[in-house]
């Protein structure tokens, strides 16, 4: 493939300079087709056919090869072949020529281009994806705009070809009438120049922006039909009420005040939500005490021959509360109306598309952002309920430690629990439906965890699917199915960590009519915004990324775009670079593709692999053990995604998210000094191995014998 590319561009390039070399551009001027126009119509009218096809396949050459003379070529359908059949024939070869030039732009620059500036394109072609017919056709229908540009320009995006051909016969159309009808009127034309008037320009211009504005009135009449029945305050005591105070929240309600909005942000419950409060800090916090144990335990791996470890459970969960306690004034009520954010504490309700009730109060509002979040999902399973269960909501409540823990679950917050009370000295029987932890990571990369796991002592029960709950005294009874057969698993308490579930019922959205998805999550565009256009919502409410640093994300363009979508620029959300981390032991952290989605949407890729084992610093910490994977473009070194098993991935994977967000290759990563010894050191020994395994043999080989020469 890369010799074919080569190939058809010296044959591009040998053709162009013929032309220039060969001086052929005097048979494509205006002053020579005046001359020659008698002859041609001679020629036409005694051989019509083969001259028809001899112009239509000079007129391809032309346009394909991007070089000057189209506009002559046109004016010459008019002057020889006459309006009708030169219109025809114009009109199919200008698009023909339009699209040979389009597939050569794609084929000989796209995927430069790609790798050069490959965060940049993938941009431009999600605008494209959404709105490129409607551009390329403006741009079509403006004669200002060179063709042969368009040409070259549309080629190196994503726009699908068959859309690319019809609306380029669609737009290069009247502009092709106008200069085949001046071609009929040859004798009064002294230059290119005449043809078009800046009245005739202006009305182009006019036909061009027609369709953008016509997508916009449909985007005004859906918005006025989503509201009518409604009633529009004439005057709005704010311009955005934020719902919700976790991480979506508080961010959207921080970017309205710094641009000196007036902002509500109204929380029912506690600030900071559920990952200061229930999920991301007290997890952590019970995760690094159980690391502490567990290390303890290791004491003479490290040649510590004993470390005496007196675990006091009340003491520990106490010491996860202190460290709420101590992130709390982060999320505050006193610090965000100290940044200019006004705070109700209070139950809202949605009562229309501006207005919120809180504290029977009734707040008006230009826009609202909904950031509910989202609560623990649990299963319908008999006796479940009347047994009793924790979540990881109230867990947090323990002060006595389970001596037998049932975790239902095995996504990435039931593996961090039921690792953290195994370290924590609980027997743990960890109960997954599916065949494997981490359903969302690779084969290889959940088999990593799961041994860890059975090494601890974790009893895992994998392809086990719990459908119903006795109880049996003071012991709790999990019937579960397993390869057709029924299994009874014995426990004391049973930890439900089956995933989130997103609020969206409660306070008005469903009286509205907003529209979910099928995940039963309130239903966004680009935008952030929900099937009620004043409506916008982020975090766990929306989805499709259940992660607080996802949340925050989405709330920068939640908000922005409900502060000034209406009337000024409103931006898409970008979720090309979205990382995550399971904070077991070993952690995993990934960012972009993993080898399983990437055959599932059939993308090609090269997977390159390290083994921290042979890291220095993992030796030295003990902690050997793990693996650094990068799926690249076949041949090239651009990230399509990493995934990284083993201590500190979490933090380890954000060079590589770094490297996807501006377009940083594997050669950059092995180019840059890093610490030694240090963890970090893992990605661009990564970058090592690739770089090995695309060494040029055939170079390495002459310079061999360069050396062997240079010796004498």
């Amino acid at each position: 493939m890369r010799y074919s590319r080569w190939f058809l561009l010296a044959a591009l390039l040998i053709a162009v300079l013929a032309f220039f070399a060969l001086d052929l551009g005097r048979y494509l001027s205006l002053d020579w087709l005046k001359a020659q126009q008698s002859a041609l119509q001679h020629l036409v009218a005694t051989h019509w056919l083969p001259a028809a096809l001899a112009y239509f396949g000079l007129y391809v050459l032309v346009t394909a090869l991007s070089l000057p003379g189209a506009t002559i070529m046109t004016l010459a359908g008019g002057a020889v072949f006459g309006l009708a059949a030169g219109s025809v024939l114009v009109s199919f070869a200008s698009t023909l020529g339009a699209f040979l030039a389009f597939l050569i732009a794609r084929g000989l620059l796209r995927e430069t281009v790609a790798r050069r500036f490959g965060a940049r394109l993938e941009a431009v072609d999600r605008g494209v994806r959404e709105d490129g017919a409607f551009y390329l056709f403006t741009l079509r229908l403006v004669p200002i705009f060179p063709f042969f540009v368009v040409n070259l320009v549309m080629g190196l995006t994503a726009i699908r070809a068959w859309t690319y051909w019809w609306v380029s016969q669609l737009g290069m159309l009247p502009a092709t009438l106008v200069y085949v009808n001046a071609g009929t009127q040859l004798a009064a034309v002294d230059s290119p120049g005449d043809i078009l008037s800046p009245g005739l320009l202006f009305s182009f211009a006019l036909l061009g922006i027609f369709p953008l504005l016509a997508k916009k009135g449909l985007t005004m009449l859906k918005t006025a039909k989503a509201l009518s029945g409604h009633r529009k305050p004439r005057h709005f005591d704010r311009n955005l009420v934020v719902i919700g105070a976790g991480s979506g929240g508080l961010v959207a309600s921080y970017i309205a005040a710094a641009v000196k909005a007036r902002v509500t942000l109204i929380e029912k419950s506690r600030m900071g939500g559920d990952c200061l409060n229930t999920g991301c800090v007290p997890s952590k916090a019970l995760i690094r005490t159980a690391r502490f144990v567990d290390e303890a335990r290791r004491c003479q791996d490290y040649g510590v021959q004993e470390a005496e470890v007196r675990l006091d459970f009340a003491k520990v969960m106490a010491r996860i509360q202190n460290v709420v306690r101590q992130i709390e004034p982060h999320d505050s009520v006193e610090r965000y109306q100290g940044l200019g954010v006004e705070v109700i504490e209070g139950e809202a309700r949605i009562t229309s598309p501006w207005t919120v009730e809180v504290n029977g109060h009734t707040l008006s509002t230009r826009a609202i952002v909904v950031a509910a979040g989202a609560s623990p999902l649990v299963p319908p399973i008999p006796g479940l309920a009347e047994a009793g269960y924790l979540t990881s909501d109230t867990v947090w409540e323990l002060r006595e430690q389970p001596r037998r823990l049932l975790v239902l679950g095995g996504g990435p917050i039931g593996s961090e629990l039921a690792q953290a009370f195994s370290r924590l000295g609980s027997q743990v029987i960890q109960v997954e439906m599916g065949e494997r932890l981490l359903p969302r990571e690779d084969p290889d990369i959940a088999e990593r965890v799961q041994r860890q796991f059975r090494d601890e002592g974790i009893d895992l029960r994998l392809a086990h699917r719990a459908v119903e709950v006795k109880r049996r005294g003071e012991a709790l009874s999990v019937v579960c199915e397993h390869q057709g057969k029924q299994v009874e698993i014995e426990c004391d308490r049973i930890l439900v960590a089956l995933g989130r579930a997103a609020r969206v019922e409660g306070y008005g959205l469903e009286e509205l009519g907003v529209q979910l998805t099928s995940r039963h999550t309130l239903g966004v565009n680009d935008f952030m915004q929900t099937s009620i256009p004043t409506i916008y919502a982020c975090g766990d409410v929306a989805g499709p990324y259940q992660f607080t640093h996802v949340a925050s994300h989405q709330a920068w363009y939640a908000s922005v775009n409900a502060l000034f979508g209406s009337p000024l620029k409103r931006f898409r959300v970008d979720y090309r670079v979205i990382p995550w981390a399971t904070f077991t032991d070993p952690e995993v952290a990934r960012v972009g593709l993993s080898e399983t989605e990437a055959r599932e949407r059939g993308i090609a890729y090269e997977l390159t692999e390290y083994d921290l084992a042979d890291l220095d610093r993992a030796i030295a910490d003990g902690e050997a053990r793990g693996v650094v994977k990068v799926l690249t473009a076949p041949g090239k070194d651009r990230i399509l995604g990493a995934t990284i098993v083993g201590s500190h991935a979490g933090e380890l994977i954000a060079e590589f998210v770094l490297a996807m967000k501006h377009g940083l290759g594997l050669n950059k990563l092995l180019s840059t000094i890093h610490i030694y010894p240090t963890w970090a050191e893992a990605n661009k020994y990564a970058a090592g191995v690739w770089r090995k395994a695309h060494s040029p043999e055939g170079l390495l080989r002459w310079l061999e014998r360069f050396h062997r020469w240079r010796r004498g």
